[in-house]
């Protein structure tokens, strides 16, 4: 089947993605009202799975979202696709992993008392990581000139929903331009993060990064790197609004998220950062890496 097939779990049941699994009055289709994460393996261990159920958990509250089951139970729900998808496949590296949970279907209607309750998709594929190119030249960025981030007031970026049409059209603008991906600004012209990333900048042994009060993804990857891998690194967290003026003061950038940890950023439009192997970005990823090695060996009860 190749790298092209994508194993989902529909409500329990095992199929390939491209069946249709959920009825069009499924909410999630119509409205966005959905909740998700995204998980990543490291040696076929199912990293951060406590952290990511969590933001789960509080973005299920945010929305007023029943959990269709346990923590226990749905590891192991995820646990059964992967070892679906790695049967139809043969495919023995590491796993992308989303969970996708809708307020349901129903007679249509923003009313929420219309949901008959939540479902499922699990989503199994293989985990795309940054590749040689990108970790020799960095990814291309470009600033968002014409729509702003969902303000925290409104639809809170916070929350990791369903409804993703802001990063979208943010990253269409990028793109049109040749870029890879987009960096967003706030209402108040403040420096967001990318479409599906967070962002972060050194200079000397200083880690700069927008914080939550800017109006993003509260990313575990980023939570890890501030509070328990920055230092392993050398460097000091700075926690601080920035404005697009700043962006030219940093000696290099970086984006943080499940996916691909710590990548490179060689421009954003005309600007350059440093990128090499003995940048500060890259010493931050190989403590990311020192910390994953050491959540491997504690955590063997976690392979998929």
């Amino acid at each position: 089947m190749g790298d092209a097939f994508i194993q989902a779990n529909t409500n329990g049941r095992l199929h390939d993605a491209r069946e249709a699994s959920l009825p069009p009055l499924n909410r999630g289709f119509l409205y966005g009202d959905a909740i998700y994460e995204v998980w990543r393996t490291y040696q076929n261990v199912l990293f951060a799975w406590d952290e990511h159920w969590r933001r789960l958990e509080n973005s299920a509250r945010a929305l007023h979202i029943g959990l269709p089951m346990e923590r226990d139970h749905m590891f192991e729900e995820i646990r059964r696709t992967a070892q679906a998808y790695r049967a139809a496949t043969t495919f023995s590296g590491e796993l992308y992993v989303r969970l996708q949970i809708t307020r349901g279907a129903g007679a249509i209607g923003l009313d929420t008392a219309l949901a008959d309750g939540p479902d499922y998709v699990i989503l199994v594929q293989p985990n795309k990581d940054i590749t040689e190119a990108v970790r020799a030249r960095g990814y291309r960025l470009s600033l968002e000139t014409t729509i702003r981030r969902n303000a925290s007031a409104t639809l809170n970026p916070a929350w990791k929903t369903g409804n993703y049409l802001n990063n979208v059209l943010c990253l269409h603008e990028a793109r049109s331009r040749g870029a890879d991906d987009v960096v967003m600004v706030n209402l108040a012209g403040q420096i967001t993060e990318a479409s599906t990333s967070n962002l972060g900048f050194t200079r000397g042994c200083d880690l700069y990064t927008p914080p939550l009060e800017a109006g993003i993804l509260g990313g575990i990857t980023r939570e890890l790197i501030l509070t328990r891998i920055a230092a392993q690194a050398g460097l000091t967290v700075r926690e601080q609004p920035m404005v697009p003026d700043d962006l030219e003061q940093m000696e290099e950038c970086f984006i943080m998220s499940t996916t691909r940890d710590v990548a490179p950023v060689g421009y954003i439009d005309d600007l350059a950062y440093r990128v090499s192997p003995d940048t500060q970005s890259m010493k931050l990823k190989a403590a990311f890496a020192d910390y994953v090695a050491d959540y491997i060996a504690a955590n063997p009860q976690q392979v998929i």
